[in-house]
């Protein structure tokens, strides 16, 4: 029987998943997503977009990124090939863990993945060469309504476990958070 394993991480709403293999001498099955299963840990079933990332250079950070509401997302965030190092921050202005991160080695041979809530950035850092991410979004990409901070934040002190190699001019240039930064209302 295809099952997951859902724990609890120190952010409220950020799940971690743990997926089971069936295996014979064919190979394996690996269910990624269940509607029925994941919708009591915060995943409301319905996948409207599906992205596929491929990060050649270990050390490369991609993030964090969110969108705001009435846009604001859950996503499910799989690893598929190799290991990386993946964050999110409570980007929530109502919650007790506001601005605070938590991370996960997601890996192909681990089999987790992290379900991670509305209102919170999200990004990673890859742990090895040609590296590939599935992301499920309960809502589609909205240009007007992205958001995103800057993974080098010194607010956020984020432990990435390499020095970081590499990173977009994009999300070099993503805002640092200051005094005047509200939050995520939802």
């Amino acid at each position: 029987m295809v099952r997951f394993e859902f724990g609890d991480t120190p952010l409220q709403g950020v799940v971690v998943v743990q997926r089971t293999r069936i295996e014979d001498q064919r190979g394996y099955l690996s269910r990624l997503c269940c509607a029925k299963e994941f919708a009591p840990h915060g995943f409301p079933g319905f996948v409207a977009q599906m992205n596929l990332t491929l990060t050649r250079r270990m050390g490369a950070v991609r993030g964090m990124h969110f969108q705001y509401p009435p846009h604001a997302e859950v996503k499910v965030i799989s690893c598929l090939r190799g290991t990386v190092y993946d964050v999110v921050i409570d980007l929530r202005c109502s919650s007790p863990t506001y601005l605070q991160w938590h991370g996960e080695v997601l890996s192909a041979e681990n089999q987790r993945s992290l379900i991670i809530p509305e209102g919170f950035a999200h990004g990673f850092q890859t742990l090895e060469n040609d590296v590939e991410l599935l992301y499920l979004h309960s809502v589609a990409y909205e240009p007007a309504f992205e958001g995103a901070v800057n993974a080098a934040d010194p607010r956020f002190a984020i432990s990435w476990p390499l020095e970081i190699s590499e990173m977009s001019e994009k999300d070099r240039s993503h805002r640092m958070i200051d005094n005047d930064f509200q939050g995520i209302i939802l």
